[in-house]
């Protein structure tokens, strides 16, 4: 059995910076509204006539996180592409990435997991590199929000929420097994599937269905905020602890917490709840905003970028969300 070890990281977010103090021209907000809520100052969103979408954002980080990890994209051997927005219906943005990096004819898959998405992939692309499979796998995490927000007051409750952006993690076999990802943890509960969700166009409800009833807003998502709440701050810890215990670890050993940038409060309740400091939980929503799938793998980086996450730590990923999901990945750096 080998080891899989992340050797490069990239991340990309449009230039375009929506404040809180922009969304509230165009709808019933205001600042002190949304920090309080979420922790959110800004996000951004890709610009009318901007080339950026969940693909294109997608390939800037992948280039990036190839070039850190010392290779090419001839050296990728396979691509999990974690999204809820793809560009099309179908097919998914894995197959595009392998066309835009101009790659030999590797496998892709693509994952739709939301908030869990990039814990999904990562886990998935975990497995293929363990059992010696593939050597190379890189692992994608992006978003294209903006463009099916409403961006009317009716929707404030959601789309202050969410940004645009892409993160990318190259995955490589390493034989030393006492460092990379030492194991990963997901679950599901379907029940709650209504308690965050887009209805629509789907195959029951499809564009013509839509089109004849200008009343159906079921395309835009919609989210009872308290009830996802409550379900993340127990899944995070409940998830977190299985990956420790899993390990033989406590809580003492963790270096740094990485999870999902859902929501700046669920954020600092686990943080409180695990009695960590502010240097080992990592959050950069304050100017990304949620990010969905993309959002561990963009923090990651970030952290990593930072200075944040050295040699030998404990690194920590967990994430929950729509589907309900969630999921932990346990990382000796």
């Amino acid at each position: 059995m080998y080891s899989s070890k992340i050797t490069g990281l990239g991340f990309y977010v449009p230039d375009n910076v929506v404040t809180n103090d922009d969304l509230s021209k165009i709808m019933d907000t205001n600042d002190e509204w949304i920090q309080e809520r979420t922790g959110i100052k800004e996000r951004r969103w890709i610009p009318e006539g901007s080339d950026d979408t969940s693909a294109v954002m997608g390939a800037k980080a992948a280039k990036i996180a190839i070039e850190r990890a010392g290779l090419t994209s001839k050296d990728i051997d396979f691509i999990v592409f974690a999204t809820l927005s793809p560009d099309y219906f179908f097919p998914g943005c894995g197959i595009q990435i392998q066309e835009m990096l101009e790659m030999d004819t590797v496998g892709a898959i693509d994952i739709r997991n939301q908030c869990s998405g990039f814990v999904y992939a990562l886990s998935t692309a975990d497995q293929f590199i363990k059992t010696g499979m593939y050597k190379n796998i890189l692992v994608i995490g992006a978003e294209f929000h903006s463009n099916g927000l409403d961006k009317t007051t009716q929707g404030r409750g959601v789309t202050v929420i969410f940004g645009d952006g892409a993160g990318a993690a190259v995955l490589t076999r390493e034989e030393d097994t006492t460092k990379g990802i030492l194991s990963t943890h997901l679950h599901s509960q379907g029940a709650y599937a209504d308690k965050l969700i887009v209805e629509s166009p789907s195959i029951r409800n499809w564009v013509p269905e839509l089109m004849a009833n200008p009343k159906d807003t079921s395309y835009f998502p919609e989210m009872d905020g308290k009830f996802v709440f409550k379900n993340a701050v127990v899944r995070f810890s409940e998830v977190i602890n299985e990956g420790l215990e899993k390990n033989n670890l406590t809580v003492d050993d963790i270096d740094m917490l990485i999870p999902h940038q859902a929501n700046l409060r669920i954020s600092q309740f686990i943080q409180r709840k695990f009695g960590l400091s502010d240097d080992q939980v990592f959050n950069n929503i304050q100017k990304y905003g949620n990010t969905t799938a993309a959002s561990i793998i963009i923090a990651l980086t970030e952290a990593w970028e930072k200075g944040k996450v050295k040699d030998n730590n404990l690194v920590v990923l967990a994430a929950f969300g729509s589907g309900f999901t969630w999921g932990s990945v346990i990382i000796r750096w």
